[in-house]
């Protein structure tokens, strides 16, 4: 397969961690092609796509794409638009790597918006798709009835659920709860074709295993999701401060620690790579800003395997059997 293009310059590790990342992909056998400026230290003999210009985390995503057509960012996404890379991976400024893949890119036709979807970890179970998670602060209910229909491709692409349930996130489970937005979106969702609409569903539910797909806005999806992140990240330092707190429970801590590190590496952002951005006409994984090497090489691992498994191919054809 063709590589993936890797931007050197996103995140806030970078570029160490990522190209540290980089090299550990390549050795496992995921082919790469870097995209960053020349003569930077860590290259190695990675093959390397030029880029004078960098899009920071603070910087406007519309305009550093506009202005900075010579970007880590566009030349990512140019690389898969025109067939030297298979798709692009970017721990950086999330709305920049989005508008950069979908201005270079583009929409899969059919697609009204593009949205994140994140995997939410849950014990003993698949993991629950979220979405939108950050693309689109504001929707309109046509939007969250598609991102139903991607986010299903997706769970049952990804991770075999044959028929994912799809719930609408409010504020209760009764039809008649939440926003104007909700009501409506739950009525369209209930006639929708090829998605188990399940109802509405509560922030509780994400992390079970009652629910596959999670619809809702992109400000809520990303208050949702960076709220599980710090709730674990709390929760997990209490646990460990506790067992370490005196000796007593420091050695049952010790004896229970083979049961507990497969929990600690579930909730693990790193362990999940990334989002996916869904709708648009080529694999792009969304890192984390604070990417280590180690969430690197799996986010580039999830893009070989998108690819080599032609999940847009499929998600194309999804959209254009509804579109009909």
């Amino acid at each position: 397969m063709l590589p993936i293009a890797l931007d050197v310059l996103g995140g806030d590790r970078a570029p160490g961690e990522i190209l540290a990342g980089a090299h550990q992909a390549v050795a496992a056998g995921i082919p790469v092609v870097l995209v960053g400026p020349a003569g930077l230290d860590g290259y190695g003999d990675l093959p390397l796509i030029e880029a004078s210009e960098f899009i920071g985390m603070d910087e406007d995503a519309a305009q550093g794409v506009r202005r900075k057509k010579d970007s880590t960012l566009v030349r990512a996404a140019e690389a898969v638009r025109d067939g030297k890379a298979s798709a692009m991976v970017s721990a950086g400024n999330t709305g920049a790597t989005m508008a950069s893949a979908l201005l270079r890119m583009g929409r899969l036709r059919g697609v009204s918006r593009p949205a994140i979807a994140t995997a939410i970890p849950v014990p003993g179970s698949t993991p629950t798709v979220l979405l939108d998670s950050g693309a689109n602060a504001e929707v309109q209910p046509e939007w969250l009835v598609q991102f139903a229909q991607m986010g299903s491709v997706y769970a049952r692409h990804r991770y075999g659920i044959e028929h994912p349930r799809v719930g609408l996130l409010s504020i209760g489970e009764e039809p008649t709860k939440g926003t104007p937005l909700v009501k409506e979106t739950h009525q369209l969702l209930l006639g929708a074709p090829g998605i188990n609409f399940i109802g509405n569903v509560e922030g509780r539910d994400v992390m079970t295993d009652t629910v596959d797909v999670v619809v809702t806005d992109g400000f809520t999806g990303n208050v949702v999701l960076k709220l599980l992140e710090g709730s674990l990240r709390t929760v997990i330092a209490a646990l460990l401060d506790a067992f370490s707190s005196t000796p007593e429970y420091k050695a049952h801590a010790d004896a229970l620690m083979p049961a507990l590190l497969p929990l600690y590496e579930l909730f693990d952002p790193e362990a999940t790579g990334g989002a996916m951005l869904l709708g648009i006409d080529g694999v792009c994984i969304i890192s984390h800003g604070s990417s280590s090497s180690r969430a690197i090489v799996n986010a580039l691992r999830v893009a070989k395997e998108l690819v080599e498994a032609d999940f847009v191919g499929e998600l194309r054809a999804a959209v254009a059997r509804t579109d009909a």
